[in-house]
């Protein structure tokens, strides 16, 4: 038995690779075998949550353009067209199966602000509670390029933290992960157990040219997050779903690693764009990365760079390692004032707001040190 064939509750992304034909439009043959085997996992009981690109590339026919576009308004424009046709092909896919489907369109600040963060768990839940297939994409439409997830595989592993999935499966156009490129003799890895098992593997560039973005790299990239918080995940092409649901072990399986935390949690120790950093004492990476306390200004050395309260930082130790993100509740002028200083100095010198943490450590997460 694999995880899949177990799991309560899946997170599933196709790539736009696997959707769509070679001059853009939606191919709905692929579209129909994908809902299709879903189906058969939602008639085991399990719930799944659909995370799919292609909008983008559905709006290319429409709008009569015969490549992906490379500036952000056309590309908002096409999204615009495409997510509609998008839905619709979805919409009479699962139809055929008596199930309806829902759209969920996200920005990365939807996984990021607690009250949208909420209120997008609360729309999910109640989207499989009714027995809905909840579908998402990225919000290609409205989105700019401060605030974009990038690619829906590190979206689809937010997600995966967010309603605390069984696991997630990448669907692409490659049946698994590669030691190096295949025509060049690579060979498929069946198993990625821990982030040194990736030593040596060739990856290949961050996109390619084409109608998709993410490339495997974004797709390594979502598998990690999601195994650093205890959630497993399989990679293969969309053309082995079937298979892959019906409990066969193909294409590549990522072991979980971690303790399970939430998408906010993900995005910090991942994907947040971090603003300056901050450098601690040795006895302050003592109590952030290993007791889990919130920063104080005592254990502050050095500030670097510019930011605001709200913005996230990057939490140094001595000798130069990430072991923490998160977001400050003052700005770097206020932290240079205040570093090195105890709580009641702070006060003291210059009054009780400064007595709060520099970051709290539920706005705080701790980063994986690696050998």
């Amino acid at each position: 038995m694999t995880f899949i064939t177990e799991a309560r509750r899946l997170v599933i992304k196709v790539g736009s690779s696997s959707l769509t034909t070679l001059n853009g439009g939606i191919s709905v043959q692929a579209l129909n075998r994908l809902a299709d085997a879903c189906q058969k996992l939602r008639s085991r009981g399990t719930e799944i949550v659909l995370v799919s690109s292609g909008a983008i590339a559905a709006g290319l026919a429409p709008l009569k353009l015969e490549r992906r576009p490379q500036d952000l308004a056309t590309q908002q424009a096409a999204a615009a067209v495409g997510q509609g046709q998008l839905m619709a092909h979805y919409s009479r896919a699962f139809g055929h199966h008596g199930a309806e489907v829902g759209q969920l369109l996200l920005t990365v600040e939807d996984l990021t602000r607690r009250a949208t963060y909420v209120n997008a768990l609360r729309a999910l839940e109640k989207l499989l509670a009714l027995g809905v297939v909840p579908i998402i994409n990225e919000n290609d439409a409205v989105a700019t390029a401060e605030i974009r997830f990038g690619d829906n595989d590190r979206l689809a592993a937010l997600t995966a933290n967010l309603i605390q999935a069984d696991g997630l499966v990448l669907l692409s156009d490659v049946d698994a992960l590669y030691d190096g490129p295949p025509a060049e003799g690579g060979k498929p890895i069946s198993q990625v157990a821990q982030t040194e098992d990736l030593n040596g593997v060739t990856l290949g560039p961050r996109g390619r040219a084409g109608i998709g973005t993410g490339g495997m790299v974004t797709k390594v990239e979502a598998a990690q997050i999601v195994t650093a918080h205890g959630i497993p995940a399989r990679l293969t092409s969309a053309a082995n779903a079937e298979r892959l649901f019906a409990g066969e072990e193909i294409g590549t399986l990522f072991l979980p690693r971690g303790r399970r935390r939430g998408a906010r949690s993900a995005w910090l120790a991942h994907l947040a764009h971090t603003k300056g950093r901050i450098t601690i004492d040795q006895g302050a990476v003592s109590a952030v990365a290993e007791r889990r306390r919130s920063l104080l200004a005592a254990g502050i050395t050095e500030v670097s760079g510019s930011f605001e309260a709200g913005d996230v930082v990057e939490i140094l130790s001595p000798d130069g390692q990430v072991r923490a993100r998160g977001v400050t509740s003052y700005s770097a002028a206020e932290v240079r004032m205040m570093r090195g200083k105890k709580t009641a100095e702070l006060a003291e010198q210059l009054g009780e707001d400064y007595q709060r943490p520099v970051i709290h450590t539920d706005d705080m997460a701790r980063v994986e040190v690696t050998a």
